[in-house]
């Protein structure tokens, strides 16, 4: 979402006359987007925001920004730290040309206001994906679901969806200017509703539209909430070749008792169901998923359900952390964070443990198979190796062919020989 933001952020600011740069040393203003999901996520920007004043100690007229939740969230408290001139949430980006034109050392200007309305569906985004591959397309903003650990419904408001012509504008675009994929982005994407005169367009159908625009026009999307994933979008995706065999299906917690605390709104056997349909539909979709240690009142048991439960799907991959409260959400007013952190921390140990045995096996099961590889550019740990993911996410190594230029952006069939818990290691067929 925040590379979403960003490149929204660049499109407004160009148009404004402002040209991008990497160089901090080179640049006039520095803007840092933020996400408050998770605390550490907030105490790297604090500790950024040290680098961005010594930039300010050698040149005082250089403007230093904090946009999207972090800004949302702290408000005055970062305009109080005398560290930044701007101040700018979700819903204001807009303003920023206006905010840096009135801005300065000693005038520092805000603008954290929320809207119900805003998605910049009229905004073409500045693509930062120099390989010209994969694009992101923010469909739907905000959040209605109110999880009670989550600080998300807070710093970015209500959720609206964006209206479906701009969606396929946005998709042919990119694609007619050579991109291979587009990711679908909303918090939960299973939300995205769009009514007008013309009839109703549900994720499902919107789905559907984009990978009608071309065979060739991979389709990814996140995330999916557990709760609305329905029978029509799954079997949607069943239909289509480039609607990508992977799903993000957070579940946060096995535990019945904890999700009900962490208000997820559906229970553990509801969500075994979800994945048995998508089982039925596509037996070769990869599922991942969101995993959270040591919630609040989270007992041994508790912890061994989410164990139980990982097991029981398999997941390919998972996103785990150990609680952290967030200020004002609900979990933070009404539980204590009661689970001591050497317990949280060991709980957390033996997610990560359990999940990279899951994703060898998952892996492991691939070896000796053949897959469509769309190609990123050269591996990062070996250049003369490409690397590329397939339809199920997973990266694939191979080593570059000597006599023929593969460019990022091309299709290849990949045979994969062995593989590690993260990599799929293969060669060209």
């Amino acid at each position: 979402m925040n590379v979403s933001d960003s490149e929204v952020i660049f499109a407004i600011l160009a148009k404004a006359g402002y040209e991008r740069t990497e160089d901090m040393a080179a640049a006039d203003v520095i803007l840092a987007n933020t996400c408050s999901i998770r605390d550490n996520a907030e105490q790297r920007i604090w500790s950024r925001l040290e680098l961005f004043a010594a930039q300010k100690k050698r040149r005082p007229e250089v403007l230093v920004g904090i946009v999207g939740c972090m800004a949302e969230r702290l408000k005055e408290k970062l305009l109080d730290s005398r560290k930044v001139d701007i101040v700018a949430g979700p819903d204001a980006y807009r303003s920023l040309p206006a905010l840096l034109e009135a801005a300065a050392p000693d005038n520092p200007q805000i603008n954290v206001l929320l809207s119900r309305e805003e998605t910049y569906g009229d905004i073409m985004p500045l693509r930062t994906d120099r390989g010209g591959v994969s694009a992101f397309i923010s469909i739907m903003r905000g959040c209605n679901n109110v999880c009670s650990y989550c600080v998300v419904p807070y710093t970015r408001g209500a959720e609206r969806s964006r209206d479906p012509e701009t969606i396929l504008a946005e998709a042919r675009d990119v694609y007619e200017r050579g991109y291979k994929e587009v990711t679908l982005l909303g918090q939960n994407v299973d939300s995205y509703f769009w009514k007008s005169a013309a009839g109703n367009t549900d994720f499902a159908d919107l789905l559907e539209s984009v990978a009608r625009i071309a065979p060739d026009l991979r389709v990814r999307y996140a995330t999916s909430h557990p709760k609305d994933i329905s029978d029509k979008l799954i079997e949607t995706m069943g239909r289509y070749a480039n609607i990508c065999r992977c799903i993000h299906l957070p579940v946060q917690s096995g535990s019945d008792v904890m999700l009900e605390k962490m208000r997820r709104r559906y229970t553990r056997e509801w969500y075994l169901d979800r994945v048995r349909k998508i089982r039925e539909v596509m037996p070769d979709c990869a599922i991942t998923t969101d995993v959270i240690a040591g919630f609040c009142g989270e007992t041994e048991q508790d912890h061994q359900d989410t164990l139980g439960i990982m097991r029981e799907v398999g997941y390919d991959y998972a996103y785990m952390f150990a609680y952290s409260e967030r200020p004002g959400t609900l979990a933070a007013r009404n539980y204590p964070d009661d689970i001591p952190p050497e317990v949280k921390n060991r709980r957390l140990t033996e997610i990560i443990d359990l999940q990279n045995e899951l994703s060898l096996e998952s892996n492991t099961r691939d070896v000796g198979k053949t897959f469509e590889v769309l190609v990123e550019g050269p591996s990062k740990r070996d250049p003369s190796d490409l690397c590329g993911r397939n339809s199920q996410n997973k990266m694939c190594v191979f080593p570059a062919p000597g006599d023929t230029d593969i460019r990022p952006g091309t299709y290849v069939t990949v045979r994969i020989l062995s593989c590690t818990s993260a990599t799929l290691l293969g060669e060209l067929v």
